[in-house]
């Protein structure tokens, strides 16, 4: 479903990543006017501003000047393990940048959009339903959380959105993401060990673009899962995109966490209910293959164009 209007607002944080470049790109196709925020790798194209989620008088002052009326807060230190090694950091990110945009985006009037995850969740059961208990069993989940906290307490008019594992065609941030990663290894012969026992719920960014686009225009509230409609686990998932992209799934080898040299504890099932989302917007939450094929044309056109 498209957002038509030409006078909608939009302010967004972490403009370069993997979701708010894709956001960006969706909004100016449809004429919105929307003021693309980063810190350390740049945005792409018009409006853009340098904003650190650190500083609240700068942050206030934009959307003051600005008067955007959403706020999409989409910027967080994601990396799992780095949250873990510097809580202080990931506190200051994720928890204390998110009060501060919560902070000015009330004082400005604005509707804000957040963007959790589903590692909220301890695990242990999977197909979390939005109302479910949360239990984060590591750091970066315990500060996402406790933003969604702050955002429920202190703002007036939100939403919370929660997907799972993003992927789309294009890097961004200055790193890939997992669906790149596994075609680039891939298609250079090089065997991957993918694990077995992680469950998720793939979230392909144009997808989740949509879902938070129309959310938007229909000014809905509260919290939704916008993942991908597949539970599958990352194994499972690998070889769907080799199967796809024609590449050679016997590269892919099967592993278990407990194998990987990770520094924070993983959650084994956090796949989401997607139910609520499906029911109530016209995107709907894709399955895998769809969205793979989504995914390979956009690389394909990608590859056209140059």
């Amino acid at each position: 479903m498209e957002v038509t209007s030409m006078q909608t607002r939009i302010l967004l944080t972490g403009a370069s990543g993997l979701l708010g470049s894709k956001i960006v790109q969706m909004s100016r196709e449809r004429n919105l006017t929307i003021y693309p925020t980063y810190n350390e790798h740049p945005a792409q194209g018009e409006n853009k501003l340098k904003v650190d989620l650190q500083n609240p008088q700068q942050i206030n002052d934009s959307l003051q000047s600005l008067k955007p009326e959403y706020v999409i807060h989409c910027a967080a230190l994601t990396d799992v393990d780095k949250c873990e090694i510097n809580q202080e950091l990931a506190q200051k990110i994720n928890i204390e940048g998110t009060r501060n945009i919560i902070k000015a985006s009330e004082k400005a009037g604005a509707f804000l959009i957040f963007v959790s995850t589903d590692y909220v969740f301890q695990g242990d059961k999977g197909a979390y339903k939005e109302e479910d208990e949360t239990n984060p069993i590591n750091y970066y989940g315990y500060t996402k959380l406790q933003a969604e906290i702050l955002v429920r307490n202190m703002m007036s008019n939100w939403a919370i959105v929660r997907p799972s594992v993003i992927y789309g065609s294009v890097p961004a941030a200055g790193k890939v993401n997992f669906a790149l990663w596994l075609i680039n290894k891939l298609q250079q012969r090089e065997p991957v060990k993918i694990i077995t026992d992680q469950w998720v719920s793939p979230t392909l960014n144009t997808n989740l673009g949509e879902m938070i686009l129309e959310i938007i225009q229909r000014r809905l509230s509260g919290v939704y899962h916008l993942a991908g409609a597949t539970q599958i686990n990352r194994y499972e998932f690998s070889k769907k995109i080799a199967q796809c992209f024609s590449l050679d799934e016997k590269l892919i080898l099967p592993a278990l966490s407990k194998d990987m040299n990770w520094l924070a504890k993983r959650p084994l099932n956090t796949t989401l209910n997607t139910q609520k989302a499906s029911h109530t917007l016209g995107a709907k939450p894709m399955v895998i293959q769809e969205a793979l094929t989504q995914l390979k044309t956009e690389i394909d056109s990608k590859v056209d164009d140059e």
